[in-house]
């Protein structure tokens, strides 16, 4: 195609937005033609007379023709007006077509809300959560799915998910993420246990060499234990749940490193005694979590605004 030609294409299929009226306009011609009067228009529309006024002597300049006589006795359309106007209607029709199809897109994606979360937020924190979203919008309904914190990002990343929440170091590739809480694990043991009794706390390199009751690999509070301590001894047991290392560190089996939102009451009945250690950090941020570039909307959009409040 020649420079000519390509030129000659564009001026034909130019930006529409620069030489068709927008719907503001039409839908003010179209009231105009049905009511005979543009104050009558410009009130049914929430307008000021002046104001209908300046949009419908832009909307001729733009087109470059006369479309409405006024005169004291009210507004009448031109042959070209009536003409525009004709036009106008089957635009502001296939408008509403169109408005009516996005708010069935809407609809049906605000009747769902697919959550996935790592085991902790999933325990202790999304009940809450869910319950005040349920307030918020009583007809959506909600599925969660918890599990560790790479199976959060694979079932996003797969399209299983509209939101995710993990607990881990770092964000997933292909994530975007924002903040929304702080925790801290903590090393608990049963009252009978050696640890329950010490004096002095814990080094680090101590808890680094001691089979632990430990999350499976993959689960954000391993991978934070694991990269505080630089190395963990082999498992002493290893298990898929939260509420599962907790019952196995109650029953004796060993000591075990949680979550400090997860053991609050079994603390405070003693069936778990805390054990201070030295010489290690084990604070981490808890994450919301969606796909790169897919900011969260509707009722994940709300899910993500309650976890800040």
């Amino acid at each position: 195609m020649s420079n000519a030609e390509e030129q000659a294409g564009q001026g034909a299929s130019g930006p529409l937005a620069h030489r068709v009226p927008d719907l503001g306009a039409l839908e003010l011609l179209l009231a105009v033609a049905r009511l005979g009067s543009l104050g009558g228009a410009a009130r049914e529309l929430g307008i000021t007379q002046p104001a209908a006024s300046s949009r419908i002597r832009s909307m001729e300049r733009q087109l470059g023709v006369a479309l409405v006589d006024r005169s004291p006795r009210g507004s009448r359309l031109t042959d070209a007006g009536a003409l525009v106007t004709d036009w106008a209607r089957r635009i502001v029709e296939a408008a509403e077509a169109f408005d009516v199809g996005a708010q069935a897109l809407r609809d049906r994606r605000d009747s769902r809300l697919r959550v996935a979360a790592s085991m902790t937020i999933a325990e202790y924190l999304l009940p809450g959560w869910l319950l005040a979203l349920r307030a918020q919008r009583p007809d959506t309904a909600v599925s969660l799915h918890a599990g560790n914190s790479t199976v959060v990002a694979e079932r996003l990343l797969s399209d299983e998910a509209d939101l995710g929440f993990v607990e881990g170091l770092s964000v997933p590739a292909g994530l975007d993420s924002a903040v929304i809480a702080h925790d801290r694990l903590i090393v608990v043991t049963a009252p009978g246990h050696a640890w329950a009794r010490r004096r002095r706390s814990l080094a680090a390199e101590e808890l680094a060499s001691t089979p632990l009751i430990l999350r499976e690999k993959g689960s954000g509070t391993r991978q934070v234990l694991d990269a505080a301590l630089g190395g963990l001894a082999r498992p002493l047991i290893e298990l898929s749940s939260t509420t599962a290392v907790k019952a196995a560190a109650v029953s004796g089996a060993g000591p075990a490193v949680l979550s400090e939102l997860a053991v609050g009451e079994e603390l405070a009945m003693r069936r778990l005694v805390p054990v201070p250690v030295e010489g290690v950090a084990l604070a981490r941020d808890l994450r919301a979590v969606w796909p790169t570039g897919h900011r969260p909307t509707g009722p994940a959009r709300d899910l993500l605004s309650l976890t800040r409040g």
